[in-house]
Order: C-alpha cells, then sequence, then structure tokens
C-alpha cells in the first residue's frame, strides 16, 4: 500500500470514527435516561388511581424507576420545594400554597389540570330524600350527645365545614373521623343499616355511584366566599357551597427543569373524565385489586388515549 493511499484510508477511518461517536453522543442527548421519578400518592382512592397508572407507563415505556410517597396535602408543598418529591397528580386548589411556593418562592410549578372537575360538599344516601324530606332528624351517636353528627373529613383536607354549621345555625356536632378509608368505614356502616348520615364528602369519587348518594344543597355562592377555613375570620364568609374547579398538577422545580422524558409525560397525562378515574379507584378500593394491576387493566383497555399521553 502507497504512502499516499495509507494517509487517506487513515484520514477516512478517523473521521468515521469522529462521525461515530457523534451519532452515539446525539442520540444520548436526544432520549434523555429517565432515571428516578418521585410521584406522591395522597390519602383517597382517586389519588392512588393516578399514581399508579401514571407509575404504569411511566415504568413501562420510558425506563424509569417510580417511587411513591405518601405526604399529606399541604406538607407535601415543602418536600417538592426542597426535591424530595417530584410530582403530585392531584391537587384542589390551595391557593395560599400557590401564593408561597408557586409564585412567590417558585420552587413549585403550577402544570396544569389532570382532566378532572372536583367538587367537595355535604352527602347523604338518597334513601333519607324519601324518609326525611326536609332533613329534620339527623343521625346521632354517643360522640355527639343530643346533638345531629356530622361526619368531618381529615384535617388534611381542604374544609370550612365546622364554620358552615357555625353561619347556618344547625345543631350538628363535627366530628373527624380521619382520612378516606376511615370515614368511608364509619359512613358505610350507618348507611348498610339504613340510618340517617351527613358528611363531607367529594366528586370524583366511586362511591358516589355505589352507594347511590345525593349531595345536600348548601347556600349560593357569592362574591367574597371562602372555602379552606384554615385562613380563620369571621364565619359568614363560609355561608355558601363549595366551589367546582379543573384538578391541578404540580411539579417541583428541580424536577420541571430536570430534562427527564417523565417531565413531558406528565405534562401530557390526564383522565378522560370523572368516570375514567372512578373506574380504576373502584377496582382498587371497592374491588381490592392490586393498584399496579387495576392501573394495567385501564391502561390496557384504552390504548388510542395513553397515545396521546405519548405524544403518538
Amino acid at each position: 500500500m502507497s504512502k499516499r493511499l495509507a494517509s487517506g484510508l487513515g484520514a477516512v477511518l478517523a473521521l468515521a470514527a469522529v462521525f461515530a461517536v457523534w451519532v452515539v453522543g446525539s442520540a444520548a442527548a436526544g432520549k434523555a435516561a429517565c432515571g428516578t421519578v418521585v410521584l406522591n400518592e395522597q390519602a383517597w382512592a382517586g389519588s392512588t388511581a393516578n399514581t399508579y397508572v401514571a407509575k404504569y407507563v411511566l415504568e413501562k415505556n420510558f425506563g424509569c424507576t417510580v417511587k411513591v410517597t405518601q405526604i399529606t396535602e399541604i406538607p407535601v408543598y415543602q418536600a417538592m420545594a426542597s426535591g424530595k418529591v417530584d410530582a403530585v397528580l392531584e391537587d384542589w386548589q390551595h391557593v395560599a400554597q400557590y401564593k408561597q411556593f408557586v409564585t412567590k418562592q417558585k420552587t413549585v410549578v403550577l402544570v396544569g389540570s389532570n382532566g378532572l372537575q372536583g367538587h367537595i360538599g355535604w352527602f347523604i344516601p338518597k334513601y333519607l330524600l324519601k324518609q326525611y324530606p326536609q332533613f329534620k332528624t339527623w343521625n346521632k351517636s354517643p360522640e355527639s350527645g343530643s346533638q345531629g353528627m356530622f361526619l368531618g373529613g381529615d384535617p388534611s383536607y381542604e374544609q370550612k365545614d365546622t364554620q358552615l354549621i357555625q353561619a347556618l345555625g344547625l345543631n350538628f356536632k363535627h366530628v373527624t373521623v380521619g382520612a378516606e378509608p376511615a370515614e368511608v368505614a364509619r359512613f358505610t356502616q350507618t348507611i348498610k343499616q339504613h340510618k340517617p348520615v351527613i358528611f363531607y364528602w367529594w366528586t370524583p369519587q366511586y362511591l358516589n355511584k355505589n352507594l347511590d348518594l345525593a349531595e345536600v344543597k348548601l347556600p349560593a355562592r357569592f362574591k367574597g366566599c371562602q372555602d379552606d377555613a384554615s385562613a380563620g375570620g369571621n364565619v359568614k364568609q363560609y355561608r355558601c357551597a363549595y366551589a367546582t374547579y379543573p384538578l391541578e398538577k404540580l411539579f417541583s422545580k428541580k424536577f420541571a427543569t430536570s430534562g427527564s422524558p417523565a417531565v413531558s409525560f406528565l405534562r401530557k397525562w390526564r383522565w378522560p373524565s370523572n368516570v375514567d378515574q372512578n373506574y380504576v379507584a373502584n377496582l382498587i378500593a371497592g374491588q381490592h385489586m392490586d393498584p399496579a394491576k387495576a392501573a394495567e387493566t385501564w391502561i390496557k383497555a384504552h390504548p388510542a388515549f395513553v397515545k396521546t399521553w405519548l405524544g403518538k
């Protein structure tokens, strides 16, 4: 082989090696590794459904390692701010926290709706509409003495029921029984006995249909009407029905700017409707199916919609 030919061949091989490095490097840059994603599961069945549907796709389609935390609604903001939690997939409009962590500190990012409309209210079983059309008789219990008992939500939930009871002049004692599982255990037992019961509850929730629940009509909303009584103040500002609003997704700023492919997916992720979340929540909490299996069941039945999450 001549020196000129060898020199030319060497240049070609060197160029090929550089090109190969560039191609591999570009591919790696264009498809970042997912790594670990931390999702927070809240203390209600709908949040479990959200978490495990998203977890399934992240692991199967992106190769992510998904960890699930269970931090209550308000403390989870600080966990996101410090980068310990990456995403919350269902937030019920905690406006005070939005002001502190999203607007002021800029450590949490408000991403957009998860596709659901949320509403809190006072609920009763529908059989009471026939038995007690004017709601003159309510459930009595040793805890409430001669008063009617109102089953309240967990202290971590957004609520104003103590103030609303006072503003409406109702003879109720507000009794907190705990998070969703404890409250469900309490009022389902009463419903099985076909007794009167009234309680803090919400939609979307699969039990609304399963137990044939009805919402009590509360006073109309007005300008300045408030829903989160943790701020205190005059009880008159709480004398109104709870609002209806989109349920929000939140990311930690660290996660939102990480470049992980999980960020793009979770931005696109959303339920088609309240019915879909209720379906998965019912499999998990109602039929006691493993959450991962329940998520897989819904996902395999909705391939076209899952493709929209993947940008296909």
